[in-house]
């Protein structure tokens, strides 16, 4: 099952059930252009034989990053560059969609010093985030504006699709959440005007890009946060996105204030270990989404083994399998995998013995990983854990500097 394509509702096809879901690669040149680790880094995992590759953030302004290394769509005369990154990406005849986001109050000092956000509701982890500045009417039609841009710009260069990401706390999910959004406009309050903002986007990209290019939204299936974005809410906006006729929703969940997101329930409190080691970590939810949609429906968490994927595949629980982790500790097994030869895909996980570091570190971990691909070197796994714990901060810290000065 795993092997077999699925017809989108644009008339795309997806060559088999796998996708590499979107990782922030940190690599963009001091342009804010991707650069040829970009390609070395799409190319090593398109010959993986994954259906689907979906890149990391690609920011739709500049002055708002998620990373001081991201990569920004907002002006076309980086399209050599671009096309580039996309020819490398889809060589073994893969989709290749490109994830857009505006980060909103999550992105660093280092980077921005007063972002912009629905509300002035800062997020308070460890010092690294400024107090958010309230958008404007005007802000919110330049950030519609972006998104559209963007995806022009996506699809000029040769991607064969778009994700708009509206999870895991950025823009559109601030503007979703009522713990962020305390707006008295059309553009707060009820889930109605909460979601306004991302309905109008995914509109206004469709009228943009046309009928047959993939729109993908990745949406987020709660906070876990007290206050925050709600199932209930969720399964609203999952309604709306099914009259606007998306190709594919991916579900995912938390935010920076809960980075450990994968190990909370609904309410937001840790989960047993026998349900952390559980796959699929939102096949709950999503049994809810199908109840109410047909669309297409991708997990990415948890997954790791061919009979399961197999399992919730044939079960028609989802469409799709996202991975990520595994495209950078396994990924030489990946091919194995699709054919049945692999049957399980390992599950790595750092411990630092200090609870509070260990997000930083495996987070750390991974983005050195993703770092030393893109220079055409190999998995490193002795790495140090309390380093690695460190290394995102001193990491953004040298490249939002080499941005600025450049």
């Amino acid at each position: 099952m795993i092997s077999t394509e699925l017809k989108l509702p644009c008339g795309a096809t997806i060559k088999n059930r796998l996708v590499k879901s979107a990782m922030t690669e940190r690599i963009s040149d001091k342009k804010f252009e991707p650069t040829k680790g970009h390609n070395r880094l799409y190319k090593m995992w398109a010959d993986t034989g994954a259906g689907l590759l979906i890149t990391g953030n690609v920011v739709i302004d500049r002055k708002h990053l998620e990373s001081a290394g991201n990569v920004c769509f907002d002006t076309e005369d980086m399209l050599p560059k671009i096309s580039a990154w996309a020819g490398a990406a889809k060589a073994n005849h893969n989709q290749v969609w490109v994830q857009i986001s505006h980060s909103g109050r999550q992105t660093n000092k280092f980077s921005t010093g007063r972002p912009l956000a629905p509300s002035e509701v800062q997020l308070k982890k460890m010092g690294l985030f400024g107090k958010p500045k309230a958008m404007t009417e005007a802000d919110i039609q330049e950030v519609i504006l972006g998104f559209v841009r963007a995806a022009r710009i996506a699809k000029k260069a040769g991607f064969t699709g778009i994700q708009v990401h509206a999870a895991h706390g950025y823009l559109l999910s601030q503007f979703l959440s009522p713990r962020t959004n305390v707006r008295k406009d059309q553009w707060g309050g009820s889930i109605e005007n909460r979601s306004r903002l991302l309905i109008t986007i995914v509109k206004e990209i469709r009228k943009e890009v046309g009928p047959d290019f993939p729109i993908a939204v990745k949406l987020n299936s709660a906070d876990f946060q007290k206050g925050g974005f709600t199932e209930e809410e969720s399964l609203e906006v999952v309604k709306v996105l099914d009259n606007e006729k998306i190709d594919l929703l991916e579900i995912s969940g938390g935010t920076y204030e809960k980075l450990a997101f994968f190990i909370l329930n609904e309410e937001g409190k840790e989960v047993k270990e026998s349900t952390k080691r559980r796959e699929a970590y939102f096949i709950d939810f999503a049994k809810k989404v199908r109840a109410i949609t047909t669309l297409p429906l991708m997990i990415t968490g948890g997954f790791r083994s061919y009979d399961f994927c197999n399992e919730v595949l044939q079960n028609g629980e989802v469409d799709l399998i996202g991975m990520g982790r595994p495209f950078i500790t396994n990924n030489d097994d990946i091919p194995g995998f699709l054919k049945g030869e692999v049957k399980v895909l390992e599950n790595l996980v750092l411990r630092t013995g200090m609870k509070q570091f260990e997000d930083a570190a495996e987070g750390g971990f991974y983005a050195r990983q993703l770092i030393r691909f893109s220079k055409g070197k190999g998995l490193k796994r002795n790495m140090s854990p309390l380093w690695c714990s460190m290394f995102l901060i001193i990491y953004e810290f040298r490249k939002a500097m080499a941005k600025k000065f450049a």
